[in-house]
């Protein structure tokens, strides 16, 4: 994960193992952003343009923002909580098939729990807990989907406007869990994202303490 802090806020992009080299991202301190939003790694435009939006205008100061607070405890109780809290978010048909690009086991597990049928899809495939083929093709994934829950990641593997012009074609709602791009994509609720549960640095997985999802949904005041 790359994190770049301006002012008070800390923008984020997930990135791969040895995608960004260490020389390179000691080179980013001390620059403007100005110029780091014209850098050549996309996962460092999404990290500064993701901090500088959240300065402007930080989460829990939104208008349109709804907190949720996700309760203290282990990584598993509150993975399951975040879980619960995004899979509300999702609008499908009981039964529907929703699907998930950027695989958590627990938001699967918690779809379920909602009466759905979720598509795992991720660009490492494998299988998930349940021993489920995971797909690799985000268009085979949501080729027979209802609805659609997607990773911030898709920002920074450039895949969000592919899915984002399958959904708008398909008329499908687009769901967002992010904690790349959070402040990045609460741009686009309303047109090609129908909610959006953004977590901002610290992460959940960060502390044993309670932490917060900022919830945004089409509608809501921005």
């Amino acid at each position: 994960m790359l994190s770049v802090r301006i002012g008070r806020a800390v923008g984020s992009c997930a990135v791969e193992p040895g995608q960004l080299d260490p020389d390179s991202v000691r080179d980013l301190v001390g620059r403007s952003a100005a110029e780091l939003l014209e850098h050549e790694e996309p996962a460092v435009r999404v990290a500064v343009l993701d901090a500088h939006l959240a300065n402007q205008v930080p989460h829990d100061e939104h208008p349109g923002a709804r907190r949720v607070r996700i309760p203290a405890g282990t990584s598993l109780e509150k993975s399951m909580a975040r879980a619960r809290a995004v899979a509300e978010l999702v609008e499908a048909p009981e039964g529907g098939n929703v699907a998930v690009i950027g695989v958590v086991n627990s938001l699967l597990a918690a779809l379920r729990e909602r009466g759905f049928r979720p598509v795992p899809c991720d660009l490492k495939g494998g299988v998930t807990e349940w021993g489920e083929p995971v797909l690799v093709d985000h268009r085979e994934a949501i080729s027979g989907a209802q609805a659609v829950l997607a990773s911030g990641m898709v920002l920074g593997n450039g895949t969000f406007d592919d899915i984002a012009g399958l959904c708008r074609d398909r008329g499908l709602p687009l769901v967002m869990f992010a904690q790349t791009g959070a402040a990045v994509l609460r741009e686009v609720v309303g047109a090609e994202v129908r909610a959006l549960s953004a977590e901002p640095y610290p992460f959940f997985w960060l502390t044993g303490d309670s932490t917060d999802l900022h919830h945004y949904q089409a509608g809501e005041p921005r």
